[in-house]
């Protein structure tokens, strides 16, 4: 399989390339990543002598660069998760590269994927499209697309440009929408790598509001294994909800990462809401489960231990995306390249 992974030094995307190459030896993968400020090519280290995998660095808004890949390496399978995927950036610091990468970009896409006749192009979605539940219920594949924030919006119009192209195309395509990740990799900006590192420092950790908004959680694992089935078994035109079915308020999660680390929970501050700030997510994945057979590898207790432990033995990393010095990394391996 020639595999297509766009935002592979992202989060999610980097530890689904560790995971496909590592899990099976039928995968040649292409990582084609802009680098933006959430990209970090040391999130792949150890990678770079494997001859199945190539970066290359380039953006998928830009037509020339995305078909020159294609091209160049015969791309079989997309899975992009590529995308500018902070709510709060897109309140505060600009929507229009929100709408520019995750729309534009997702169509660019789409054309060259259909002109090279791939066999399959999943799209790598949020719970966030469908809105805010009420006190009760999940979400299902079925539920309207209600967005409450640009980010939001801008990720539902990319599903819909995707679900057109099979529709009108015929193009095999999947979209997989997820519930929140947490893990190893995480830019320090989200909630759980944010608490960790502030409890580390003993700095105050800011909880919007009461600390009531509830979110459904998912260790990047067991999401990674999810669209890897997604990618081998899924039906064409079909979606697919994935989630850790354990839906918690932000703050149980951040007094968790305060009894991992022994510390108090005086360290929380409640501060201002941000606007339209959704109030429940919940995810109901049983037809991926009941269809492709995936579940969650554990529990959510056990992965969110692995993980706070990995920022602690990993304190490194996460100081050098504080002060920048991560982006010398890919000077180093392909600066003079």
């Amino acid at each position: 399989m020639r595999l297509l992974v766009t935002g592979g030094a992202g989060f999610i995307g980097s530890n689904f390339v560790r995971w496909m190459l590592q899990d099976h030896a039928d995968v040649e993968l292409v990582n084609f990543d802009a680098l933006t400020y959430a990209g970090n090519l040391e999130n792949l280290a150890g990678l770079e002598d494997d001859p199945r995998y190539t970066f290359v660095k380039g953006d998928v808004t830009d037509r020339a660069c995305v078909e020159a890949v294609f091209a160049r390496h015969a791309i079989e399978t997309v899975v992009h998760f590529a995308a500018e995927s902070h709510v709060d950036r897109s309140l505060h610091f600009g929507s229009l590269v929100f709408v520019q990468t995750n729309v534009v970009g997702t169509q660019t896409l789409l054309e060259a994927a259909r002109a090279h006749a791939v066999k399959r192009f999943v799209q790598v979605s949020t719970d966030e499209v469908y809105g805010s539940l009420g006190s009760q219920g999940r979400f299902t594949e079925t539920s309207p697309i209600q967005p409450n924030n640009p980010y939001a919006a801008s990720k539902a119009g990319a599903d819909f440009l995707v679900r057109a192209a099979h529709q009108s195309y015929g193009l095999d395509a999947v979209i997989t929408r997820c519930s929140n990740n947490f893990g190893p990799y995480q830019f320090p900006e989200k909630l759980i790598p944010l608490m960790v590192a502030n409890a580390l420092e003993d700095k105050p950790l800011p909880v919007y509001g009461d600390g009531m908004h509830v979110r459904d959680w998912i260790y990047v694992l067991d999401h990674c294994r999810a669209i890897d089935v997604v990618v081998r078994k899924g039906t064409a035109g079909e979606l697919y909800n994935i989630g850790g079915t354990h839906d918690v308020p932000n703050l149980d999660v951040v007094r968790g990462i305060l009894r991992i680390l022994d510390k108090p929970e005086s360290l929380i501050r409640f501060v201002k809401d941000r606007p339209g700030h959704d109030r429940r997510y919940a995810m109901d994945a049983g037809k991926i489960r009941a269809e492709l057979g995936w579940q969650p590898a554990g529990s959510f207790e056990d992965a969110l231990e692995a993980t706070v432990r990995w920022y602690v033995e990993n304190r490194e990393w996460w100081e050098r995306i504080r002060t920048g010095a991560y982006r010398e990394y890919y000077q180093k391996l392909y600066g003079n390249r």
